[in-house]
C-alpha cells in the first residue's frame, strides 16, 4: 500500500481536498481508530512521563505503562501514529522519545468543520419536499 505524502495539504482554493491530503486523512482517522493509540495521544499532550520525560517528550518505555500492552505492541502503535504524521520521535541512545507534531490535526480539523458546516445547512435541492397529509378517516367507507 502505498504511503500518502505527508506534506499533502488540503486545498481551500478549490473548496475541497485533493486525492493526497484525502489519503493522508484516511490514514490520520484510521491512527486514531484505536483507543490505545487515542490513550497514547492523550498522554503525550499532557506531557507527565513517568521517568524520562525530557524536552516536551515522553520515552517509549513510559508509554508501556500509559496503555498496559507490551513493548512490542506500543512500539507498533507509535509507528502507525508517526506515520500517519500525528506524533514525531527522536533516538537518544536506546531510547525513542516521542512527542505530539505540532499542528498534525490541522487538516483534519478544518475538513470537519467544513463537513459539519454542510450537514448543518443543506443545499435547498437536497431538502426533503414536504410530505402529503394523511387521507381524512370519512375517506374511507367503514365496511359492516
Amino acid at each position: 500500500m502505498p504511503v500518502p505524502d505527508p506534506a499533502a495539504k488540503l486545498e481551500p482554493s478549490l473548496g475541497g481536498a485533493t486525492p493526497a491530503a484525502l489519503e493522508r486523512l484516511a490514514l490520520v482517522c484510521r491512527a486514531l481508530g484505536d483507543p490505545a493509540r487515542l490513550r497514547v495521544l492523550e498522554h503525550l499532550a499532557q506531557q507527565d512521563g513517568a521517568c524520562c520525560e525530557a524536552l516536551g517528550s515522553v520515552c517509549a518505555c513510559d508509554l508501556e505503562g500509559v496503555t498496559g500492552l507490551a513493548q512490542p505492541t506500543v512500539s507498533h502503535h507509535m509507528k502507525c501514529l508517526v506515520s500517519a504524521g500525528l506524533v514525531r520521535a527522536r533516538k537518544r541512545g536506546r531510547w525513542t522519545y516521542y512527542g505530539l507534531e505540532p499542528n498534525a490535526l490541522e487538516d483534519l480539523r478544518s475538513l470537519l468543520a467544513r463537513l459539519g458546516s454542510s450537514a448543518a445547512s443543506p443545499p435547498p435541492s437536497a431538502q426533503t419536499p414536504p410530505r402529503p397529509s394523511a387521507p381524512r378517516a370519512e375517506a374511507y367507507p367503514q365496511g359492516g
